[in-house]
């Protein structure tokens, strides 16, 4: 079942919440930029970048772009700074740095 998100929000009770464990839509960090609370974000050094690619299907949040097969700038509107693209860049081009 899916419901429609755009109904969620600040003013709304708590018997319209959704359920928690519950998919109720899909892409639906394009609708709320989720990146704004988080205290640090992931900083590419793109002299180390090898366009591996390898942090791109990592992030659960898909906020690395790619274009012809060349990494992109990260989207931080959306990104939550998990860090998980860190871990997986093996030549250590990603490090997390605090928001400014």
């Amino acid at each position: 079942m899916k419901s429609d998100t755009k109904k969620l929000h600040l003013e709304c009770t708590w018997q319209e919440l959704t359920q928690g464990m519950q998919i109720y839509g899909e892409k639906t960090s394009e609708d709320f930029n989720t990146g704004e609370w988080t205290s640090v974000k992931p900083e590419l050094d793109w002299s180390k970048c090898i366009h591996c690619l390898m942090c791109v299907p990592v992030c659960p949040d898909s906020c690395i772009g790619v274009k012809d097969g060349m990494r992109k700038a990260f989207d931080y509107d959306h990104c939550k700074g998990c860090g998980i693209c860190v871990k997986a860049c093996r030549v250590g081009a990603i490090t997390m740095e605090g928001v400014k």
